[in-house]
């Protein structure tokens, strides 16, 4: 018996069809999720755990990803970064050079390989990227480089929670630029500031650059990048009058004598200061020479001399910004991506399109012409009641649904709704496309 097998386009493409894409979405929230984001994620379909702060991403939410990897890169190619790779596994004779074995933690990740000897699973890569400099540089005319890479990190968490916003096993883009003086580090720090902006800007987040501590990392000079967001767990101090904003305990450095408080004067002399919450999801650091010092990497300036590089790090959290975007946009019904990180930018809505020969010719004519165009779009050929495709479509954050029924062909429209607008419009065909060019940001 030949059995009826869902409707596939004829040209072949894959995962825009829903029967041909793993949509994995849950009817009930788990126990276990607290945050917003991690609760919709799981909803959504985005990631599923494996074990304690260890996540697995389903092809939505890795569609999700790859978005916010794009613009990452574009902005750091724009800004002169040259992209590398490292390994992720690294050797402890580095992280002993740079007196960071020991002092690091337990949030370094040791282990042994067959013959005993001693690695880490990387957190962070200055030791590596200053190892690898130190056999490639050897002249002051080979700066400024910055080089970048975007991979998986671990940090051995000692309590993983709310989802991929503190896991244990992360996605990052880290970056790392040698200089002959402070003043090119300088620099260059200013233009991975300006590149961080573009890129939060071009993600559509809300977000503050603040004053921070060097931490861990080192350095003398450091900003945090804050996704503000009720759940957020750093507190941050801005003021109302300038641009000045510095997480709490910056702020309360600066103010030695006595806590900050709401109200106070700006340290800049200008409005008042108040308090916010946020999620880092970017830091950027002038290192100096902490590591070309420990590590002896060394280039000859222009008299023969040998001069130790200044160092600059700047890092952004690329899984962290999925679920910070999420905690910033949402409701009810689910996710409401902004346009630059929706996994699908339209969601094609056929009634009963496996009965209804005309809704299935003229749904697929419209997903041809947006996907020749260049949107990314879902069309939901699933034998399911209108609201439970409308749900889903609510649920994953697709912004643009348009609904293909009998009755529109009859009338030579389709309905187009918004997810962020209960009014449903009834559009003619030959608009509904310049609509939708009109309105979505690409």
């Amino acid at each position: 018996m030949i059995e009826n097998k869902p409707f596939s386009h004829s040209k072949g493409t894959t995962n825009v069809l829903t029967s041909q894409f793993l949509l994995a979405t849950l009817k009930e929230t788990p126990a276990d999720a607290e945050l917003i984001s991690h609760q919709l994620m799981l909803r959504a379909g985005l990631i599923r755990k494996l074990a304690s702060g260890l996540y697995t991403w389903l092809p939505l939410g890795v569609r999700v990803l790859k978005k916010v990897e794009n613009i990452v890169r574009d902005e750091m190619n724009r800004a002169g970064a040259l992209e590398i790779l490292m390994p992720a596994v690294q050797p402890a004779e580095l992280w002993i050079e740079s007196d960071r074995w020991e002092k690091y933690g337990n949030e370094l990740l040791k282990i042994k390989d067959r013959h005993e000897r001693e690695f880490c699973f990387g957190p962070t890569h200055e030791e590596v990227v200053t190892h690898l400099m130190r056999n490639e540089l050897s002249s002051y005319k080979q700066l400024p480089i910055n080089l970048y890479q975007i991979q998986t990190k671990f940090r051995d968490e000692i309590r993983p929670r709310f989802g991929v916003m503190r896991a244990r096993e992360f996605l990052m883009k880290d970056s790392y630029s040698f200089h002959v003086d402070t003043d090119s580090l300088k620099e260059t720090y200013q233009v991975m500031y300006d590149a961080y902006t573009k890129i939060f800007t071009r993600l559509g987040l809300q977000f503050r650059a603040v004053f921070a501590d060097t931490g861990q990392i080192g350095g003398a000079f450091s900003h945090e990048f804050q996704v503000i967001a009720e759940s957020g767990e750093d507190i941050i101090v801005y003021s109302d009058g300038s641009n000045y904003a510095a997480n709490i305990e910056r702020a309360e450095n600066l103010e030695k004598t006595q806590p900050v408080k709401e109200g106070d004067n700006s340290p800049d002399g200008k409005g008042k200061l108040y308090f916010a919450r946020g999620i880092e999801v970017g830091h950027v650091f002038q290192l100096g020479d902490k590591y070309s010092k420990a590590m002896n990497l060394t280039v000859l300036t222009e008299e023969g001399k040998a001069l130790h590089p200044q160092m600059g790090c700047y890092g952004i959290g690329v899984s962290r910004i999925v679920a910070a975007s999420i905690e910033q946009n949402h409701d009810d019904k689910g996710i409401i991506w902004p346009d630059a990180m929706a996994p699908f930018q339209i969601a094609i809505v056929p009634m009963q399109m496996h009965k209804a020969h005309r809704v299935r010719e003229q749904a697929m004519k419209l997903y041809d012409e947006l996907k020749s165009l260049g949107f990314d779009v879902l069309l939901d050929d699933r034998k399911e009641r209108p609201g439970v495709m409308f749900a889903t479509m609510d649920l994953i954050g697709v912004a643009h649904r348009i609904v293909i029924g009998e009755r529109g062909i009859d009338e030579g429209t389709v309905e187009y709704k918004h997810r962020t607008n209960e009014a449903v419009e009834n559009i003619a065909f030959e608009k509904i496309i310049p609509l939708l060019q009109e309105r979505i940001r690409k």
